[in-house]
């Protein structure tokens, strides 16, 4: 099911297995960009009746443009479906991503320099942004959850959701989570028509300045698309964790934590890097054991063994030099001394250390975002935070006698690029001073 791999380097190279994971696609080829242009070309050209023409060929359902939109009513008659113990939970997650995500907020500055120069920055959240939330084979109110809270602590006044219709009225727990969020402009549209309708807005949905949340290959080709127009989040790849431990880890904590990361898809990526192959072989042993219990045994099993390994290494260090350099989303640390090695890993989306720090307390409840950067993205992106939703705007008060002072290097800057005017502009107001 899943290989024991001796490996002799710190990076990647040599390794079948390895450039095999790194080099995953994301599978937007050329076809589905096509098929998904073609859609947001339609839904900007012919608004709602593009989108009810596009919802009842591939989900299904016949909308008009008055019931694209959920009553408010319709949301909490669903959520009152849902029983308090998981509300309670869900409370206390939400508090948690909330207080975490107010240490990112940032604020307005300002700096005063020689003759009354005032510099500063403004920071403001967008007006609006639209959350897509999948209608899959499962429903996923931790991504709703992750998605929304940020853009609230930034300040966002006004969030749009779409989610396909039908499974929306089948999965209680999104209007559950929908309702604990305040969020009540839903909208039962999906697919590439959905992110078509929020970046170039219909009679009905209306345009958003950035789009969010997860979605199949035709919703991420469409955003892909769309960029530019709006923002978006990311492109994200299949799911990876690597695990770097050693013989004081527990094969079994290890094994079910590669085996979370595998159940999300087959072509997720579960790798073990550690210097014991002891360990290896015993996670393996596990991985075995644990699998035959668990619903989505296939999709496992083909994840494992295509994407999955346990890398035999000669070091820690060699460990944590090659989970920097796989940068993968997810990095778990379980070592002797886990603190240590966990500073020598600068690429990932996020780092979990300790044998009680699983990665699945990151996507549920520590209030960490679990939407991070993925196929080796951890090398220069980070995972999605308050600042995702705020832009910065600079600030120049300038004063007369700093003109007089610079006007002439304005100038000959301006000049060397051959820009006169831009200099005529600075030194026009010192002659008008002179004049004066």
């Amino acid at each position: 099911m899943i290989e024991i791999i001796q490996h002799h380097s710190s990076t990647p190279a040599g390794n079948p297995k390895l450039q095999r994971i790194l080099t995953r696609s994301n599978g937007l080829n050329a076809e589905i960009i096509a098929r998904a242009d073609g859609i947001l070309k339609e839904v900007q050209t012919r608004g709602d009746a593009a989108l009810l023409e596009f919802t009842e060929r591939f989900d299904g359902v016949k909308l008009t443009p008055d019931t694209l939109r959920v009553p408010r009513e319709t949301i909490e008659q669903l959520a009152a479906q849902v029983d308090d113990e998981l509300i309670a939970a869900m409370r206390e997650a939400i508090h948690n991503i909330r207080t975490y995500h107010q240490h990112q907020l940032t604020h307005d500055w300002e700096i005063e320099r020689e003759n009354g120069v005032r510099l500063g920055q403004r920071v403001s959240p967008l007006a609006i942004v639209g959350l897509y939330v999948p209608g899959g084979t499962a429903a996923y109110p931790s991504t709703v959850m992750m998605n929304a809270v940020p853009a609230q602590v930034a300040g966002v006044p006004r969030i749009v959701v779409v989610t396909p219709p039908g499974k929306f009225h089948e999965t209680p727990i999104i209007a559950a989570t929908l309702k604990e969020l305040g969020l009540f402009e839903v909208y039962t549209i999906g697919g590439a028509q959905a992110v078509a309708a929020l970046a170039c807005g219909t009679a009905t949905i209306p345009a958003v300045d950035k789009i969010v949340g997860p979605g199949n290959q035709y919703v991420a080709a469409a955003k892909k698309l769309v960029y530019g127009t709006v923002d978006i989040d990311s492109i994200a790849g299949p799911s990876e964790i690597v695990v770097v431990a050693d013989d004081t880890a527990r094969a079994d904590f290890v094994a079910a934590d590669l085996l979370s990361q595998a159940e999300h898809s087959e072509d997720a990526a579960a790798i073990l890097i550690t210097p014991s192959l002891k360990l290896a072989e015993a996670v393996r042993a596990e991985i075995e054991k644990q699998t035959v219990t668990l619903s989505r045994r296939a999709i496992i099993e083909k994840s494992l063994a295509d994407y999955g390994a346990l890398i035999v290494v000669e070091s820690l260090d060699a460990a944590c030099a090659l989970a920097s350099h796989l940068a993968a989303e997810h990095v778990e640390v379980i070592t002797a001394d886990c603190e240590r090695d966990a500073a020598k890993i600068h690429n990932a989306g996020a780092i979990f250390i300790g044998a009680y720090s699983p990665e699945p307390v990151g996507d549920y409840f520590a209030g960490t975002n679990h939407v991070l950067p993925t196929g080796g993205t951890a090398r220069f992106s980070s995972a999605l935070g308050v600042y995702d939703f705020l832009k910065k705007t600079s600030l120049v008060r300038y004063t007369e006698a700093e003109m007089k002072r610079t006007a002439h290097m304005i100038d000959r800057i301006a000049q060397a690029e051959g820009l006169d005017a831009h200099g005529r502009s600075a030194m026009m107001r010192i002659e008008e001073s002179i004049g004066a």
